[in-house]
This record gives C-alpha cells, sequence and structure tokens, in this order.
C-alpha cells in the first residue's frame, strides 16, 4: 500500500467535525493581561529577593546572611559580559549539552517506540532502563571516567543519562497512546509494519515525544553542573562550581541564571521545532 493512501485515510478518520474544529480553532498568543501578569510575578520575586538579602533576613531554617542582592548579581553579571571568558563558557556548555541531548534523543525515542509497541521489546528492555533511571548524574561521574578515554566524552555522557528517561517515557507513553482504531484502519488498507509506524504511530505520538525532548533539555542543563565538576577549564557549570569553591557568591547565582535562562531557551526552541514538524497542531487537532 502506498504512503499516499494512508495519508489520505488516516487523517480523515482523526479528522475532528466542522463543530469541532471550529472549537479547535488556533489559539491567539497571550493577551497584554496574562504578559503583565507574568512580568509582575517575575518583578515580586525579584523584589523578595531584593528585601530578603539587604535586610539579611535569617529565619532561622533559612537565612539570606550571606546571598548576594539582585544588584550585586548584576554588576557581576555585567563584568562577565565584558569578560571574554563568557563566550568560551557558553560555547562549551552548548556543545557538550547539545552533544549528550541529541544521542540522547536517537537512542530515547528509538527505544521509546521499540518498547511502546513490542511486548517482546518491553521485556527485554523496559527492566534493566528502570533499574538505571533512579541513578542520579553524580553517582555516573567515576563510571563514566572510567569508561571514557576522554573528559570531555565523559561530561557528554552526564548530560546524555539526563536527557534520555524523560525523552524515553514520554515516548513509551505515546506509542502506547496510539489509537487501535488508526492502527486497525491502516491495517485495513494494506499498511504493514513499517507503514503504520512511520504513518500513524510516529505521527500520534509527535506531541509525548516532543514534550518528553523538552523536558530532557531541561534536565541535560539540570545535569551539566555535574557533569562539569568532572575536568575542565570552561563551561557554565565549570564557572558556577569554581565560584563556590571561590566563595565569590555573585558570580555563584550568576552561574545559576545563565542555565536557567540557557535551559529554557533551548527547550523553548525544541518546543517550536516540535511545532513546526507538526502543524496538525497548530490548528487544534490531535490524533
Amino acid at each position: 500500500m502506498s504512503s499516499a493512501a494512508i495519508d489520505a485515510a488516516v487523517p480523515a478518520l482523526a479528522a475532528p467535525s466542522a463543530p469541532g474544529r471550529r472549537r479547535l480553532a488556533h489559539r491567539p498568543g497571550l493577551p497584554l493581561r496574562r504578559l503583565a501578569l507574568r512580568a509582575g510575578a517575575l518583578g515580586l520575586g525579584l523584589l523578595g529577593w531584593h528585601l530578603a538579602a539587604s535586610h539579611r533576613l535569617d529565619l532561622g531554617l533559612v537565612t539570606f546572611r550571606n546571598v548576594p542582592a539582585p544588584l550585586d548579581v548584576a554588576r557581576a553579571l555585567a563584568a562577565l559580559v565584558q569578560s571574554p571568558k563568557l563566550g568560551a563558557h557558553i560555547g562549551a556548555s552548548l556543545g557538550r549539552v547539545l552533544g549528550g541531548f541529541l544521542v540522547a534523543l536517537a537512542a530515547g525515542v528509538g527505544l521509546g517506540l521499540a518498547i511502546g509497541r513490542s511486548r517482546t521489546a518491553r521485556d527485554l528492555l523496559l527492566p534493566p532502563l528502570e533499574v538505571l533511571r533512579p541513578i542520579p548524574a553524580v553517582a555516573w561521574i567515576p563510571l563514566a571516567i572510567l569508561m571514557f578515554p576522554s573528559s570531555e566524552l565523559s561530561m557528554v555522557f552526564i548530560t546524555f543519562t539526563g536527557a534520555l528517561f524523560p525523552i524515553l517515557l514520554n515516548t513509551v507513553h505515546g506509542a502506547e497512546g496510539v489509537s487501535p482504531r488508526l492502527v486497525a484502519s491502516a491495517r485495513s488498507l494494506g499498511a504493514r509494519h513499517w507503514a503504520i509506524l512511520r504513518e500513524v504511530v510516529i505521527p500520534s505520538a509527535a506531541q509525548s515525544i516532543v514534550t518528553g525532548a523538552a523536558i530532557g533539555m531541561g534536565t541535560a542543563w539540570f545535569c551539566l553542573v555535574t557533569a562539569e565538576m568532572i575536568s575542565g577549564q570552561y563551561g557554565i557549570g565549570y564557572f558556577t562550581w569554581e565560584s563556590y569553591t571561590l566563595q565569590n557568591y555573585d558570580d555563584i547565582v550568576v552561574g545559576m541564571l545563565l542555565i536557567g535562562l540557557l535551559g529554557m531557551g533551548s527547550s523553548a526552541l525544541v518546543r517550536a521545532a516540535g511545532r513546526l514538524a507538526m502543524p496538525w497542531t497548530r490548528a487544534g487537532i490531535r490524533s
């Protein structure tokens, strides 16, 4: 059976009626009121931070005596921006995160589709993966040093472990949730295993895969500080850890904020790429 025939038949089964299409119309962007509310929430957070740090607030369980104020952090960030090391730090971290994430994306999607659609694959692959999943990134450091000939590969491996399991589990969830009606309809039209996988399973699971990829990208940045503790002279995680060892508190917060901003931006790019790859979601149509 040709792919064109499946493309013509499956969307017709999944597409909603005309009233449903009107209800699922494309949602507009965030209105100004909601944008103002979000900006206000960030502003309140900064104000609370400023007041707690400037007054050296001590709540007993939590103290802000040594926490730098926002203005001190802003001055440290301005100094770092003027330094030539900033580009080297960001470039090194981006390379490590991107390398680990791309390998995790390929492995997570491939394994997730296999586990989600095959009982044999689930029985063979899921138990060992479930044993490995709870292991924190920091516990992998000694083994990563032993397994890989270079510290750079070790750091990429740590970010890979962080990104793999969110992608894997979301892909499994998406593959398991494919409508049996769509699969049966494709089979009735003569589709074979690989055609069903390509034309039915992957498009239906795509939203879950993109969600897992966005979470995995954020988790890869989360593991970056752990990865760059291994070795190296550059990287945002290395910069943050070095600032801690030197008790340079302003730069610790600068490194934390840079990791947060880079993680948020890269996750947003993954979601944007997913929307481009799934045009049916922009029309509000879900498999």
